[in-house]
């Protein structure tokens, strides 16, 4: 049976709160802007998602609200992943009792399990749960960097179907390419290498920036997967100095102060993470003027 293929722009959505609580009216909104624009797949609960700072209880209602609110018309992937391997299972069997089409697990974070522990930890889950699970790797935020042959060994399990590479090295990315091969769809996990990727055969980008810009970052991909290599381009240069201003600060700081510019979400967080430098704000501003989302 072939594997399920996700590809194009699929969006790491913010979660939005209101006085410390979860503001599902935002989320059922912002639900509605995506897929007006043409976003691929929505996921809630990843790291832009603010995952770590969630209970599990609202973790779970993040994406039961999304999953109705997207009521079939595009594919939500829960994000699932923990650095505990049961806690990881618990939170993919809800994913799949809710009605997720998918779920995207992180490389086990802090305690720096080996490339077998993370053979042993994916394949648990696999295991346990009849899901697609889309693989994340992103050593800058786990201490864990998931090496090529690692992806390889799990790209044979059956519903291990993609991976979101965030390690930034695209060397790295290219070589998951080449072993890997039809077993696995490779998505950026970084908005500034998503063209570079897919021209190396990577299939889409798994996107912060097109929380406040849909449909450029759909339309770059939907272009390159069309073979409209010009467009695809035009648009890579356009976004890459928004997308580099997504992170002047510790994700998803920048992107959720850009959403509350645009009138989107408060842009509340939770800490540890907290409001923007007015250095950086000023930078975040004139990014987005340059950009035409904001009134110069």
């Amino acid at each position: 049976m072939a594997k399920r293929e996700f590809k194009g722009s699929l969006v790491a959505m913010v979660t939005p709160f209101k006085y410390g609580q979860v503001d599902e009216a935002k989320i059922k909104e912002l639900v509605e802007f995506h897929i007006a624009n043409g976003t691929d797949v929505i996921i809630p609960c990843g790291t832009t998602g603010e995952s770590p700072t969630l209970s599990h209880d609202e973790h779970k209602r993040v994406v039961d609200v999304t999953i109705q609110a997207a009521n079939g018309r595009v594919p939500v992937v829960a994000g699932t992943g923990s650095n505990s391997t049961a806690e990881a299972i618990d939170l993919t069997e809800h994913a799949k009792k809710a009605g997720a089409d998918g779920a995207l697990m992180v490389v086990p974070y802090y305690n720096k399990p080996t490339q077998r522990g993370l053979i042993e930890h994916y394949k648990a889950v696999a295991e346990a749960v009849d899901i697609p699970i889309i693989l994340y790797n992103v050593p800058g935020r786990t201490g864990v960097n998931m090496l090529p042959e690692t992806v390889a060994a799990l790209a044979d399990l059956p519903n291990i179907v993609a991976i979101k590479e965030a390690s930034g090295n695209l060397e790295q990315m290219t070589q998951v390419i080449k072993l890997c091969g039809d077993k696995l769809v490779v998505l950026s996990g970084d908005d500034t290498l998503t063209l570079p990727l897919m021209a190396v055969g990577g299939k889409g980008v798994v996107s912060v920036v097109a929380n406040i810009v849909p449909k450029d970052v759909a339309d770059m991909t939907h272009a390159f997967l069309k073979g409209d290599w010009k467009r695809a381009q035009e648009l890579h240069l356009r976004l890459f100095p928004l997308c580099q201003a997504m992170f002047y600060e510790t994700n998803p700081i920048p992107i959720k102060t850009a959403l509350a510019l645009i009138g989107k979400i408060n842009g509340e967080l939770r800490l540890p993470l907290c409001a923007m430098s007015e250095a950086n704000l000023k930078r975040l501003k004139d990014a987005m003027k340059a950009y035409g989302l904001l009134q110069a």
